[in-house]
């Protein structure tokens, strides 16, 4: 199948819940949905296209909104469904009805942007320690690393 061929089914499997589809590279595929089609658009391309494999989820902090990219990969084929969210209202559904193994990821987003991942079956902080403080997100820009007092066992006072 030509790379033209896929974007036409890819833009029929979503229907009016995809925005605009793009081809930058040779089998590499961008489609931008919206937050609130997120979850079903997932579904429509796990069911219509075989999208069952989620290679990772990033993150990005675009100012005013988190900008977040889901990886898809079937043999052949790159997909990369984006979406947005306010600052203001993070909330984003959880993926994982459709794609259980996306849990580790929408955990790492709420840890690292603060992201609110509506329905995620395990809430818990993955990579940051327990006692990490609220409202601290390493990778908003708006986070400043301060340095904690370094203490040495045994070492003088």
């Amino acid at each position: 199948m030509t790379d033209p061929e896929f974007l036409d089914q890819v833009k029929a499997a979503l229907g009016e819940k995809g925005g605009e589809v793009t081809n930058p590279a040779t089998r590499r595929f961008f489609v931008t949905v919206g937050a609130s089609d997120l979850l079903e658009s997932v579904k429509l391309l796990r069911e219509k296209l075989g999208f069952t494999y989620v290679a990772t989820i990033s993150g990005l902090d675009a100012g005013e909104s988190f900008e977040i990219i889901y990886h898809f990969a079937i043999p052949g084929a790159q997909l990369n469904v984006r979406t947005q969210v306010p600052k203001s209202n993070p909330h984003i559904a959880s993926i994982c009805p459709v794609i259980p193994g996306a849990i580790l990821y929408e955990r790492e987003l709420q840890d690292m942007f603060g992201l609110k991942v509506d329905h995620i079956p395990d809430p818990r902080p993955l990579v940051l320690p327990d006692d990490w403080p609220a409202e601290n997100y390493p990778l908003c820009k708006a986070w400043k690393h301060i340095r904690p007092e370094e203490k040495i066992p045994g070492g003088k006072s």
